[in-house]
This record gives C-alpha cells, sequence and structure tokens, in this order.
C-alpha cells in the first residue's frame, strides 16, 4: 500500500512538471481559464487515486498518460488551427477603444465597474479619463494604452505645473447613482445633477460611467 502511495505521488509530480514543460515559460497570471481546467483535473486524478485503494497503480498510470497526451494534441491543435485557439483559450477584447467605452463588450463579459476600478488601480490607474485604450486579456487580466499627456515624463522632457490628484470616486454605475458614494464625498443628489446639467447631461439613464474626484471634477462616459 504505501509502495503504492509513493509512486503515485512520484508519477503525480512527474505529471505536473511535464504540464509546466508544455505551458512553457508563462506567469501564472497567465494562465487562462483552460490552463486551470486541466491542472484541476490532475489534482482530481491524483487525490482519487491515492485514497481509493481499488485503483491500482496500472489503472493510475493509464489515466495519466491518458491525460498528458490529450493535452499536448490539444496544445499542438491549438497552435495549428486559431479558431480552435479562441474557442478554448480566449483572445484578447478590447472593451475601451480611444476613450470609448463598448457597454456590449463590458457587460457580456460580466464585468462591474468597481472590478475594472480596482484592477486599473493595480496598474498605478486612478481615473478612467487617462486611459485610451483598454483590453481584457484572456487569462482575465487588463492592459491598458493611457493617454499621451497622462504618461510619465521621459527624455528629459519636464512637465510644467504639475499637481497632485485626488482619487477619484465611482458616482454613476450604468445609469444608477451611488448615492453611499455621493453621501461620502459629501454631496448629495442635487449636487449631482447640477453638476450634470452643466455639462449637458440631463438623463442619468445615458450614462455608463461617471467619476468625481475633488481636483479635477466630474468625468462621464456615455453608453
Amino acid at each position: 500500500m504505501y509502495l503504492d502511495l509513493l509512486l503515485k505521488l512520484v508519477i503525480g509530480l512527474a505529471a505536473l512538471m511535464v504540464v509546466i514543460r508544455l505551458l512553457g515559460k508563462k506567469e501564472l497570471a497567465q494562465l487562462t481559464p483552460y490552463d486551470f481546467v486541466y491542472t484541476l483535473i490532475l489534482g482530481g486524478i491524483l487525490e482519487e487515486s491515492l485514497f481509493d485503494e481499488k485503483i491500482k497503480i496500472t489503472h493510475f498510470l493509464f489515466a495519466i498518460a491518458l491525460w498528458a497526451v490529450l493535452i499536448y494534441l490539444i496544445e499542438r491543435a491549438t497552435k495549428k488551427w486559431n479558431p480552435l485557439r479562441i474557442l478554448l483559450k480566449g483572445e484578447p477584447v478590447k472593451l475601451i477603444s480611444n476613450g470609448t467605452l463598448d457597454m456590449q463588450k463590458f457587460n457580456k463579459h460580466h464585468l462591474e465597474m468597481e472590478q475594472l476600478r480596482s484592477a486599473l488601480r493595480r496598474q498605478g490607474v486612478f481615473s478612467l479619463r487617462e486611459v485610451r485604450d483598454l483590453f481584457l486579456e484572456p487569462g482575465g487580466d487588463i492592459t491598458i494604452n493611457k493617454y499621451v499627456k497622462y504618461e510619465p515624463v521621459t527624455n528629459g522632457e519636464l512637465k510644467e505645473e504639475a499637481k497632485d490628484e485626488e482619487p477619484t470616486v465611482l458616482l454613476i454605475d450604468e445609469g444608477e447613482v451611488k448615492e453611499e458614494v455621493l453621501s461620502f464625498a459629501g454631496k448629495d443628489l442635487k449636487w449631482l445633477m447640477d453638476e450634470l446639467a452643466k455639462k449637458g447631461y440631463f438623463d442619468l439613464d445615458e450614462i455608463a460611467y461617471g467619476e468625481w474626484s475633488s481636483t479635477e471634477g466630474l468625468f462621464i462616459k456615455l453608453y
């Protein structure tokens, strides 16, 4: 029994190393949902075989070998046929193009505005106004192309009159006013509607995204 456990663990570890080699030099954050699925399958095979004495080492070897062959064939096929790669591993989705937010794609991928804002903050971006183009990658990460004026100073260029900016808060999320956030910011609904009117916005249902900061004021994205 103990010898079987030892052999299964060693084979399981070897199979995991094979998977890592098949994936190439990917970072964990670059793994797609498909990649996670077949690593979970390996875990399930190993767990069941370790604690079920009815599963012999030969059965375990067959399952691992079949699993490895299937992964290899799928990896080769996805490299050869682009439609299959897109089906199994997905492709980048452009959510913002030239400053315009594509709400149809945004909602199709079941995203929330606060999720997007959190992902932006992890990249050091605290306002959507800085983003010219934004891609949702197959692994769930985002990549952004910022407007030039928000890029860091390079090649010895100096920014005159540089100033600190306050973090933004999300006041309007897909036509709905975030009243608790509005109250936290020390504002009320009348103030918000007045500020929107000054910018020519009179219908909340037309607003997909609205943020505010004390230094930059309101920033609105329409549907």
